[in-house]
């Protein structure tokens, strides 16, 4: 009887009918409007449209005042990277991305830096003074462009979710292009700092014999919620809609890994480099994987070195630290 009853309320049109629709159309904004803030922050977080190829003449440089002192040595070192001989080489991604590199050669015999730049950044911007400094230790240099930046392919950035799966095919690509005799470090600034970290936490093969992380996060949740609050958002809040926009818009689960967890597997030595004075990642955030990391590891803290500045503010404690820490390899 009561079914009958709800079918003839149905079917005379009855206030149900209007009030069903009402509910499904409120749901139905609300859904968009949902959807319409996860693309925005999936956007901001993580997408990096493809570039025009910049001028040949024209160098990159960090933005930000505290790097404005450091600007003409960078542009020396981009210039000098650009007229070293080097090779071309580059990878397919685990995703069928096309990942390319540069390859500087100081000595045959020499171990490889396969080095990784920071989010938003490019090879040539971020890891042109790296390169100057392998040579001094007399290493070779492979800098890589991350996806998403200079020739490399893909729109999404991942914090290092996709990007540490990119290492260990550089890792293996290495091995395979000069033999089973060659050793590497993994190096990365900012964000690539996670990534090597994350890289470090897998299987990889005896080749690798240490990790330089410079300036790295904990986490990818940390850090942006760390932004988040800079920007005067309440991270608690906005963080689910950042976290939904990567899994929807991006295909990947910002907290599928992190370098934290990672550096607890880790069974290589890890080199950590942080400022003291760094307000993008804050230099608590090495100190956490310094504490979480297992294998033989060195925390060095530089002092009034804001982010990524370390061998910029104090290069001969960072040239001594790396010679130290890595001697006998």
């Amino acid at each position: 009887m009561h079914l009958f009853n709800v079918y003839t309320k149905i079917k005379h049109g009855d206030d149900f009918v209007e009030i069903f629709f009402v509910i499904l159309g409120l749901m139905a904004v609300i859904a968009v409007i949902v959807l319409t803030i996860v693309y925005i922050c999936f956007r901001m977080a993580f997408y990096a449209p493809r570039k025009k190829a910049a001028d040949s003449d024209e160098i990159s440089l960090p933005k930000g005042s505290i790097y404005h002192p450091f600007h003409d040595s960078m542009r020396k070192w981009a210039l000098q990277t650009r007229a070293a001989p080097h090779k071309d080489f580059c990878i397919t991604s685990f995703d069928g991305l096309t990942l390319y590199g540069k390859y500087y050669e100081y000595s045959p015999d020499a171990p490889i830096e396969i080095m990784f730049h920071g989010y938003r950044g490019n090879a040539e911007r971020d890891l042109s003074g790296g390169m100057q400094r392998c040579f001094k230790l007399k290493r070779n240099a492979l800098i890589v462009d991350q996806r998403c930046s200079g020739r490399s392919e893909g729109n999404v950035i991942s914090f290092g979710i996709n990007e540490h799966r990119d290492c260990l095919g550089w890792v293996d690509f290495v091995v395979n292009t000069f033999g089973k005799d060659v050793k590497i470090i993994l190096t990365g600034i900012s964000m690539g700092a996670a990534t090597v970290l994350m890289a470090a936490g897998k299987p990889l093969p005896p080749n690798v014999v240490g990790v330089l992380a410079d300036c790295g996060y904990s986490s990818p949740r940390e850090i942006i919620m760390k932004v988040m609050r800079d920007m005067k958002l309440p991270p608690k809040l906005c963080y689910p809609f950042v976290k939904l926009g990567a899994k929807v818009f991006g295909h990947f689960d910002l907290e599928e890994y992190s370098p934290c967890e990672a550096v607890a597997h880790c069974k290589v030595p890890v080199i950590f480099f942080h400022g003291d004075d760094d307000r993008f990642v804050p230099c608590q955030m090495s100190k956490v994987n310094f504490d979480a990391c297992k294998s033989r590891k060195k925390l060095v803290t530089v002092k009034g070195a804001g982010h990524g500045m370390c061998c910029l503010m104090d290069p001969d404690t960072y040239y001594s630290s790396l010679e130290e820490f890595f001697s006998g390899i």
